[in-house]
């Protein structure tokens, strides 16, 4: 179905499946709404006041608008367990193998996103909360943790791998955060306490969508969604899609600089 709605771009695999369901909304509001205004008029007319001037308690005798009912609750019943519920079942219960994917944390916070990546080791160092620096180490990652010294974290900045799964686990150090990347049609509350997973499929890299949109300054962007506060219109972030070899490459480089600069600061 084509983007007649005028919505934003279409930047992930499910993103189709998001846009079909909200498209057959909007076609069903449409009718109702042409509908139901078509039948106010004519009650307006059919019972006016110089045809009826004394009121009428039975009204209109007729079954249709019955049957009308119906059939909205017929096609309302048809969007939720036809559309919407297989497609929200698959995101909540068919996460990928965890080999398969990218795994990410996000942490939310008054006023940024902080991103955690394993280094080449593939394993997440340990976090501290009595380690947390909003300037140095804003995760408050332990570096004296092995595990910790080759992993990467970027601030207000996602990159991400083209057609690999990624798998987002979403935190929030302080008040609740929502973590939304509209082209990727992908919404979710950080919650104070939670970890929540959430997962999708970048399959347009950020120089094809400067391409597609004829704008070499196109970004995606990560917003906050929840009113989180006096700076919420400044939380503000930017995802970066990379064909995959190239993420790799990238991780690759930022998890051998993370280790080294590490190294340098124990002996020191």
């Amino acid at each position: 179905m084509d983007n007649w709605l005028g919505l934003p771009q279409v930047a992930s695999q499910h993103g189709p499946d998001i846009d079909k369901v909200t498209s057959w909304v909007h076609i069903l509001m449409f009718i109702m709404f042409v509908g139901w205004s078509a039948f106010f008029l004519y009650m307006l007319v059919r019972f006016r006041k110089k045809r009826h001037p004394v009121a009428d308690y039975a009204g209109l005798r007729t079954h249709a608008t019955r049957w009308v009912e119906w059939g909205v609750v017929v096609a309302e019943l048809a969007l939720l367990f036809g559309y919407s519920v297989p497609l929200w079942s698959q995101r909540v219960d068919n996460f990928p193998p965890e080999e398969q994917a990218l795994e990410v944390h996000v942490t939310g916070e008054q006023f940024a996103w902080n991103v955690h990546y394993a280094g080449n080791d593939g394993i997440f160092g340990r976090s501290k909360p009595e380690l947390i620096d909003v300037q140095t180490n804003p995760l408050g990652l332990d570096h004296t943790d092995p595990a910790a010294k080759d992993d990467v974290t970027t601030v207000n900045q996602l990159h991400l791998p083209q057609n690999r799964p990624v798998i987002v686990r979403l935190r929030s150090k302080d008040v609740i955060h929502s973590f939304m990347l509209n082209e990727f049609r992908v919404k979710q509350d950080a919650i104070p306490g939670l970890s929540i997973p959430l997962w999708f499929v970048p399959t347009v890299t950020t120089t094809e969508i400067r391409e597609r949109t004829g704008n070499p300054q196109y970004d995606y962007e990560i917003a906050c969604a929840q009113l989180c506060g006096i700076g919420h219109s400044k939380m503000r972030g930017f995802v970066t899609v990379h064909p995959a070899a190239e993420f790799d490459t990238w991780l690759r480089d930022e998890s051998t600089k993370a280790a080294s600069a590490g190294s340098d600061e124990f002996w020191e």
